[in-house]
């Protein structure tokens, strides 16, 4: 009777273990996928979640592809299961490229491979965007546009803002780059 009163005891103890480990792999997990934005963008899949604190500008340098365009802000893709992506290159080539020069602080946007597009300056900041209101990485351009960097991960960036005035015009918002170079 005694070691049917342990084994029932240990049991129990053992399993209010596990499923008390279980929950918090869970709870870990949905606190993780909180606030990431996923999707797929001509087959290929993507996550990316807002920055947290600054983003080291280094990071923006060299040459990005535009491969999606999105008509809602950033908290509303986050909310949306399937976003609309409006992106369809109107180039053969499909090249329209945002080029950083970090060190310089200049942008060059090219359309459709066309160099004739000049340099321009833009000020990097952390910090209350005032077009936004809120405390995040930005871009102030010399038009006095602000465009917010959602994040810069590995091969992949989002900007949020009016970057390309051919997509402004279709209602784009956010803009999934991928690192070219």
């Amino acid at each position: 009777m005694k070691r049917l009163m342990i084994l029932i005891f240990g049991s129990f103890l053992l399993n209010a273990c596990v499923v008390s480990t279980a929950g918090k792999i869970v709870k870990t997990t949905v606190k993780a996928g909180v606030g990431v934005v996923k999707g797929t963008v001509k087959g290929v899949s993507w996550a990316v979640s807002k920055a947290n604190g600054k983003i080291n500008e280094d990071r923006l340098d060299g040459d990005w592809k535009i491969v999606g365009v999105f008509s809602q802000s950033y908290d509303e893709i986050q909310n949306s299961e399937n976003p609309e992506n409006l992106f369809s290159s109107q180039c053969g080539n499909g090249q329209e490229i945002l080029s950083f020069k970090t060190k310089k602080s200049k942008i060059r946007q090219v359309h459709c491979s066309s160099d004739k597009e000049s340099w321009k300056k833009y000020k990097f900041n952390f910090g209350k965007n005032p077009k936004t209101k809120e405390k995040e990485n930005y871009l102030k351009m010399p038009n006095g546009d602000y465009i917010s960097i959602i994040n810069v991960s590995g091969n992949n960036m989002i900007l949020e803002g009016n970057l390309m005035p051919v997509y402004a015009f279709k209602g784009g918002k956010v803009y999934l780059l991928e690192k070219t170079k």
